[in-house]
């Protein structure tokens, strides 16, 4: 499995719209892809959310439930070689 950081930027005025949706709909994301965690800037404008899944183009997916709202950086990430080393 491969792991993504996912950085959201909500598009201007479309927060509230994010959470509503979100709170309806869950995070509509296709089988294959797992949301592992998430953190927020401090201003609640952009969200850094870790995933994992087999393939990048799982995103296509489910970018396209959210795009109206949000516009998506998808970074394919490793474990930093100092962390493994310790």
């Amino acid at each position: 499995m491969k792991l993504f950081m996912v950085i959201e930027t909500f598009k201007s005025g479309k927060k509230n719209a994010v959470y509503e949706r979100y709170h309806q709909f869950g995070r509509m994301m296709p089988d294959g892809l797992q949301y592992i965690n998430s953190w927020l800037e401090v201003d609640g404008e952009r969200c850094f959310q870790i995933m994992q899944g087999e393939n990048a183009e799982l995103f296509d997916v489910w970018i396209k439930e959210w795009k109206d709202l949000v516009e998506f950086e998808v970074v394919e990430i490793t474990e930093s070689p100092t962390a493994k080393n310790g």
